[in-house]
């Protein structure tokens, strides 16, 4: 698997930085970089500056009833992505190939019988999908970018008031796109300067 410049990245678990059953390490070294769920809202100008300035802050948001429940149902959709996919969870924060602030924890990663590298992706949602979320897309690319992988399984369960809507969840793979993961992170570099300025004054 080649890098977004060509080059071949070292191999991902040499680049694991926190794991997120150590909470406290987790939320610090996520808090000095920018990560896929920081990407998932970078669509211009104006989210650049909104991501910014929630580096700096902090957002304030402990979470509700939907995270709760999404982080409820995580580990048994897991199971099912494991048991169906092969694709073992993961827990790890991993930084990219020669940038440590680059930072991304898939749900789940394998490695194929062609020697590459797969992710998954979880969502619970209280909403019918016509089709994937464009805040999600981008995660998956900046997580592949980070990971160094070729595609990612997102899967997705549906809740009525918390019930699961169906008796498995729905899935598709995502493929890498270069062009997308090239955007992504000048927007994410941007926002990186934009931290860094503020800090230094």
């Amino acid at each position: 698997m080649l890098s977004l410049w060509n080059e071949p990245a070292p191999d991902h678990r040499d680049r694991i930085v926190a794991r997120s059953a150590d909470r406290v390490a987790w939320l610090r070294a996520r808090s000095r970089g920018i990560t896929a769920t920081d990407v998932a809202r970078l669509s211009g100008a104006a989210s650049v500056q909104a991501v910014a300035l929630e580096k700096i802050h902090g957002s304030g948001f402990g979470g509700n009833a939907y995270t709760d429940h999404g982080r409820a149902r995580e580990p048994e959709i897991a199971r099912w992505v494991k048991a169906r996919f092969g694709i073992e969870p993961s827990d790890a924060l991993f930084h990219a190939a020669g940038r440590t602030e680059h930072l991304a924890t898939p749900d789940g990663l394998a490695v194929s019988t062609s020697g590459s590298l797969e992710l998954a992706e979880i969502k619970t949602t209280k909403s019918l999908w016509r089709s994937v979320p464009r805040s999600y897309l981008r995660q998956v690319w900046w997580q592949q970018y980070v990971l160094g992988a070729d595609r990612t399984l997102l899967v997705w369960e549906q809740h009525d008031d918390f019930v699961p809507v169906n008796t498995e969840p729905e899935c598709r793979w995502i493929d890498r796109d270069e062009n997308e993961i090239y955007l992504l992170v000048q927007l994410a570099n941007r926002v990186l300067d934009l931290v860094k300025r503020e800090r230094a004054r």
